[in-house]
């Protein structure tokens, strides 16, 4: 079994900074992890990406997300980390990843989530 596991949400005032991570964890043995992102979906609006990485580090990003999040990634720890900087109210949202993940003996890699991690901004 596999799973995404992400941290390091919480509480912050507005132009704070966040940096969230995710990690593989599971007891099945992970022969690479392909492509992972980051979404975010707040109450009543549909889940949206934020950023993704490829696994050699190539990076895209939505257009309304550049600039203030970062996308980066440990290929030794299986992570995928989101720096998020000045951020505003309508930054809340749960924060959730999502990563294409082989398993060894396997020769797919389907897409993954994690459950999220609450970010709220404060006025």
């Amino acid at each position: 079994q596999v799973q995404l596991v992400e941290s390091g949400g919480g509480l912050i005032q507005t132009g704070g900074s966040l940096r969230l991570s995710c990690a593989v964890v599971g007891t099945d043995p992970v022969s690479k992890v392909y492509t992972m992102a980051w979404f975010r979906q707040a109450p009543g609006q549909q889940r949206e990406m934020i950023a993704s990485i490829t696994f050699s580090g190539l990076t895209n990003y939505a257009d309304s997300m550049e600039g203030r999040f970062t996308i980066s990634r440990d290929n030794s720890k299986n992570t995928v980390y989101l720096q998020a900087d000045n951020l505003k109210p309508e930054d809340t949202a749960a924060y959730v990843c999502n990563a294409n993940i082989q398993v060894r003996g396997y020769g797919a890699a389907p897409p993954y989530w994690g459950q999220g991690t609450q970010v709220t901004v404060s006025s």
